[in-house]
């Protein structure tokens, strides 16, 4: 049989490690590699329902003869925490929805925080972008559960009562997805609290086995392409995943050669900035807004400015 450290930990007299005192070790808190990965949860995609996303994430897999080899994912890490960001009018909420509404396509129950748009408003929305996506609203519409943070302040205000909520909901519609459009809204002139708050909902995803969108504003004033958002560099860094969505306006000769048009239009941008679950594709690539209101991934930037430019 084999030994476990922590049976000695326990046995060891007060003062030598018996229990976690104030400046004792805290031995429920060590364990081998073997004994967290019985846990583990396996890695697979979850469908993002934008066209051209889903094979941007990637896993490494080995060939009969023990090379690795490259295949996509599908779609987000089940259970990561998707950050995305970007100033206004990037589709960040336009991806929000169509999440939810892939995942109630497919069956999943999702829920979908309201905090920016009340919830009568957020449902006339997700009816245009199902109609949009070929969906049946009547086929989603108990799939998606609503929680109303922008009509009750106390949702907005107490972590606690929202934590609350979220669990009732997340209990009683046996939920695998949840959407907070924004996080930015849940720490309005209190930015300093920023990190501890995405924190706190980070672990509250982690704990109910949520694959999660945290969409979030970014000042206009930042960096388009980084991943920075209202809160600091720091907000990005606590979650499994980054996608930095931009806006581009066409104002010279030479940005209307590069991206082919004319000026006066607008080009959209996205990155996967970051993901600590599995592997993606760095680039930025070029995005398009539909007609119909949706999100669609195009070609990288790169490939798009070499056929404009012939180099």
């Amino acid at each position: 049989m084999k030994h476990d450290p922590r049976e000695t930990a326990a046995r060891t007299p007060r003062g030598q490690g018996a229990e976690p005192t104030e400046h004792g070790p805290f031995v429920e808190a060590v364990e081998t590699l073997q004994q967290v990965g019985q846990r583990a949860p396996e890695l697979e995609g979850v469908a993002t329902g934008v066209p051209g996303l889903d094979d941007l994430f990637f896993v490494t897999t080995l060939t009969k003869r023990g090379r690795p080899k490259k295949q996509p994912l599908g779609g987000y890490p089940r259970y990561a925490v998707i950050h995305l960001t970007g100033v206004s009018d990037t589709g960040k909420s336009l991806m929000a929805e169509q999440f939810a509404v892939e995942q109630a396509r497919q069956g999943h129950n999702t829920i979908f925080v309201t905090v920016e748009t009340p919830a009568s408003f957020l449902a006339a929305a997700l009816k245009v972008r199902a109609r949009a996506m070929g969906v049946a609203y009547e086929d989603i519409e108990d799939r998606i559960v609503i929680i109303d943070a922008a009509s009750h302040a106390v949702l907005r205000d107490d972590l606690s009562t929202l934590f609350n909520t979220l669990a009732y909901a997340i209990s009683t519609y046996h939920v695998k997805n949840t959407v907070i459009d924004s996080v930015t809204g849940l720490y309005e002139a209190k930015e300093m609290m920023a990190r501890s708050i995405v924190r706190r909902l980070y672990n509250f995803m982690k704990k109910w086995h949520q694959t999660a969108i945290f969409v979030s504003q970014k000042r206009s004033g930042h960096e388009e392409m980084s991943a920075e958002a209202a809160g600091g560099y720091a907000v990005s860094h606590i979650v499994d995943c980054s996608i930095v969505l931009a806006k581009k306006n066409i104002q010279s000769a030479y940005d209307a050669k590069l991206y082919g048009l004319p000026i006066g239009e607008r080009v959209h941008l996205i990155r996967i900035d970051g993901c600590r679950m599995c592997g993606h594709d760095p680039s930025t690539h070029h995005m398009e807004i539909t007609e119909t209101g949706l999100v669609v991934v195009k070609e990288p930037l790169s490939s798009l400015t070499k056929a404009k430019t012939g180099r």
